[in-house]
Formats: C-alpha cells, sequence, structure tokens
C-alpha cells in the first residue's frame, strides 16, 4: 500500500496512476463486497429507501471506479502535489489504522484507492457528480467547476475527505 513516508519530492500524474493500477489489481470482487457489508452496518440508522440507494450506489461505484483504474489508458499530464498527497495519505493511514473488522478496512482499502485516483490524476470530487445527500442536495459540475451542497459544513469534520476535495461549496445551497 502506498504510504505517505514513501513519496518522493516530485511526481507526475502518470507515475501516480501506475502505482494507483497495482493496488486496484488486488482487490476482487469479495473486497468489494465487504466494503459493502460495511456500507450497510454504517448505513443502518438512515431511512430504509435512501439506506437501500446509498449501500447499491456506493458498491456499484466501487466496482466501476475499481475497473476503470485498472482500464485507464489516459495520458494526465502534469506533477502532483506531493505534500498535499502525504498530507492525504497521513489521514487515510490514520483511518485505515482505526477499522477493525475486515469489512471496514475492506472499505478503507477500496477507499483508498479511488480517493486518490479522483483527486490527485483526474482532479475531480471524492464525491462523484450526481451523488445524493439527504434533502436531495447533489453534487454538480459546471464547466470545469465542481460544486458540493455539504462542503462547507464538512469541511472541518476530523474523519470527512472533504479538505481534500477539489469541490466547492454549492452557491445555491
Amino acid at each position: 500500500m502506498i504510504s505517505a513516508d514513501r513519496i518522493p519530492s516530485r511526481m507526475t500524474k502518470m507515475g501516480l496512476l501506475e502505482i494507483i493500477k497495482k493496488e486496484a489489481s488486488s482487490i476482487h470482487i469479495k473486497d468489494i463486497m465487504d466494503a459493502s457489508v460495511y456500507l450497510r452496518d454504517d448505513a443502518r440508522y438512515m431511512p430504509p429507501r435512501e439506506q437501500k440507494d446509498f449501500i447499491e450506489r456506493f458498491t456499484r461505484a466501487f466496482f466501476n471506479r475499481i475497473r476503470d483504474i485498472k482500464n485507464d489508458r489516459n495520458t494526465y499530464p502534469g506533477e502532483v502535489d506531493t505534500g498535499k498527497l502525504r498530507e492525504f495519505l497521513e489521514f487515510l493511514d490514520d483511518q485505515f489504522q482505526k477499522a477493525v473488522e475486515v469489512p471496514e478496512k475492506c472499505f478503507q482499502k477500496i477507499a483508498r484507492i479511488i480517493t486518490i485516483y479522483v483527486t490527485f490524476i483526474r482532479e475531480e470530487p471524492v464525491h462523484p457528480v450526481g451523488t445524493r445527500f439527504p434533502g436531495g442536495l447533489t453534487v454538480r459540475r459546471d464547466g470545469d467547476v465542481y460544486y458540493c451542497p455539504v462542503k462547507d459544513k464538512q469541511v472541518n469534520t476530523p474523519s470527512a475527505l472533504c479538505r481534500f476535495c477539489v469541490s466547492i461549496q454549492d452557491p445555491e445551497v
């Protein structure tokens, strides 16, 4: 697993993609199903309809994103902000260390790969465009700008990835 102390002072997006692809190749359908078990537990207090949608959406997103990473043949020019990447990895390492059960560890491992990919290689928001939040609010895109309806409310939450996300607070919310 990629770690903060092994990040060089300079790294290209293509170099990071190569590392992430190797990590993605270690993810199997059983890992995704275990992560789904964690999601089911994590969503236990949601209303039943939202709970079902949440679990299905994230399980499908995990499967699709891992497949996308493995098959990504795009060229991503430029370098990675290695200072921000180190900080991000330290945060993710801390989250992984707190995970106790296998389903949560699988969730953390998959989420780690996907969030590094979208944040540092594709420069997209952590939550994909269209992700629904309570109240029917969604992440949206207008041109090259991504808007999140909950960014300002979550950016200082210690366990949230919002502070690393490329989206900005949706001014319409």
